[in-house]
């Protein structure tokens, strides 16, 4: 029996109810939000409050801060591809046994190099452990954790830096393979929404009880399985990808899960989970403003169901997603702030007048949201920087 084919219309409705941004099936809270997404980019902090935005009508910046601070149901966790997400608190022992495990191996290595180019060490690997127990010691004595720049004066060991030239020996990179291997955590915000300055933590004291690591195929198998719960059908080169993994590991979690072959609209391969495989009812139109690096936008590695050729405008020259505005299941454009911060569509492709009463919508929803506070980022795409008088179609407003 062949495989199924599922239609790029299909696709996008999948996406629009399974990943919280049709109005029809919004998030009922920030953690819900995230796990329509598996987990939230965070290399930006104000992407993690704009992507819950999109997702929660009518929640606020304190809610998502409660969640990720006082409830602390959502954990930032660097994982997969050597980035920072925002994790359900539940899937955090999967990604410290793969993904996680497999970042902080790179990032080890990389530091024993440079340890030594550096001078600092003869003995990297000796030199780590020593300075890995001074600084947990450290953090173990402080209950509300501390800043880096606490940190660096508690251990004078971690404070050294070194231009290696393609490689830079700093404080945070310590910080970071700790991190990587779940040893320390990004507490508390001591800025802003839009500014990331946290106080690091043990994870014992962040957590309380530290549950065990899956193993490594364990792992990869429970974060395949999530993946194609919210973004299925996707192809292998989606999740080797989307994983930072080899081919290998994905191929043995799709087999862990029972994926099903099937076939997409251009006729690749792709995949789902077993009790999933049968075509899912259309949504209604919808509209959506997503942020720099959304997890939607950036979820698959092959995205012209809905990113269409809209790529070179809407993504920079390393592949990070700037804003975009979506209509009906497709990228259109992207978003930016006026001077008065007042949100505008810039339109890549003509929509029909539904579509563009509702991107204004969405625009004076956001606009509102903002209240007045502009969001910078240092992903800007070709679109958001261009003159809007050289666009083709006409900027919409709140």
């Amino acid at each position: 029996m062949s495989a199924r084919t599922v239609p790029d219309d299909e696709r996008r409705a999948r996406l629009a109810a399974r990943h919280a941004i049709h109005p029809a099936h919004r998030a009922a809270d920030p953690v819900e939000a995230t796990r329509s997404v598996v987990v939230l980019h965070s290399t930006e902090p104000a992407t993690v409050f704009l992507s819950v935005h999109a997702r929660v009508d009518g929640v606020t910046r304190e809610q998502v801060v409660a969640a990720l601070e006082t409830e602390r149901s959502l954990v930032k966790q660097l994982a997969m591809r050597r980035t920072l997400f925002v994790f359900p608190r539940d899937l955090l022992p999967a990604a410290w046994g793969s993904a996680s495990a497999r970042t902080a191996g790179s990032e080890r290595a990389r530091l024993r190099k440079d340890l030594l180019a550096a001078g600092v060490a003869t003995d990297p690997e000796e030199w780590l452990l020593a300075a890995e127990a001074e600084g947990l010691d450290a953090l173990a004595a402080a209950p509300e954790g501390l800043t880096m720049t606490e940190l660096r004066a508690a251990v004078p060991t971690i404070d050294i830096r070194a231009d290696l030239g393609p490689s830079q020996l700093n404080p945070g990179r310590f910080l970071t393979e700790l991190g990587a291997r779940a040893r320390v955590v990004r507490g508390a915000n001591t800025s802003h929404w839009r500014v990331f300055r946290p106080r690091w933590r043990t994870t014992s004291s962040w957590l309380g009880e530290v549950p065990a690591p899956l193993s490594s195929a364990d792992g990869y198998a429970e974060l395949v399985r999530r993946w194609l719960a919210r973004f299925g059908p996707g192809t292998e080169t989606d999740l080797v990808w989307w994983l930072g993994a080899t081919k290998g590991a994905v191929r043995a979690a799709l087999a862990e899960v029972g994926a099903v072959e099937v076939s997409l609209e251009s006729g690749a391969p792709a995949y789902l989970l077993p009790d999933d495989v049968e075509p899912v009812d259309p949504v209604e139109p919808w509209a959506a403003l997503l942020p720099v690096l959304d997890p939607t936008v950036m979820g698959w590695k092959e995205r012209a169901f809905h990113l269409g050729e809209h790529g070179p405008a809407l993504f920079d020259r390393n592949g990070n997603a700037g804003t975009t505005a979506w209509w009906d299941g497709r990228v259109v454009g992207c978003w930016v702030q006026d001077d008065d911060a007042t949100v505008a569509v810039r339109l890549l492709e003509d929509v029909p007048a539904a579509g563009r009463e509702a991107l204004r919508g969405e625009a004076a929803r956001l606009t509102a949201w903002l209240a007045g506070e502009r969001v910078g980022t240092v992903y800007p795409s070709p679109a958001m920087r261009c003159d809007p008088g050289d666009l083709t179609y006409p900027v919409l407003r709140a």
